[in-house]
C-alpha cells in the first residue's frame, strides 16, 4: 500500500500519479547505464523487506519509470543483502570480509542488472 501511495500504480490501464515524481525514478534508475544498475543495487542491498514485498515495490518503480536492467539489480541485491544483515555477519565474520562479500554482491547485480538490459533491451 506504501509503495503505491508512493510510486503511483497502474489499474485497468489508467496510472495513478505517486506522491514521488516519475521524473525522478526515471533520472536515477531509468534506462541502462551502469549508474542506473549501480544505484539500484546499492539501494536493494541497503533496504530491508521481505521477498514478497519486491515484487509490488519493483512494480511500482517499472511504472514509474525504471529500466528493465535496474529491476532486475534491485531484485538480485534485495534477498542477498540488507544493513541488519550486513551487522550480522560484520559481527560473526569482522568487518572487512563483510565489506567485501557487500562489494561483490553489489557489483555482480549491477552487471547482470546491466547485461539484462542490453539482452532485453
Amino acid at each position: 500500500m506504501v509503495s503505491g501511495f508512493l510510486l503511483g500504480s497502474t489499474h485497468e490501464g489508467t496510472q495513478l500519479a505517486g506522491v514521488i515524481p516519475g521524473s525522478w525514478i526515471a533520472w536515477l534508475v531509468g534506462g541502462n547505464s551502469v549508474f542506473s544498475n549501480f544505484f539500484a543495487s546499492l539501494a536493494g542491498a541497503l533496504m530491508y523487506f521481505a521477498t514478497l514485498t519486491e515484487v509490488p515495490i519493483v512494480q511500482g518503480l517499472l511504472s514509474a519509470g525504471m529500466g528493465k536492467g535496474p529491476a532486475l539489480a534491485l531484485l538480485l541485491a534485495g534477498p542477498s543483502l540488507s544493513l541488519p544483515n550486513m551487522l550480522v555477519i560484520a559481527r560473526i565474520m569482522g568487518w572487512e570480509k563483510t565489506l567485501v562479500y557487500a562489494g561483490l554482491v553489489v557489483i555482480m547485480a549491477t552487471f547482470s542488472g546491466w547485461v539484462f538490459g542490453v539482452v532485453a533491451g
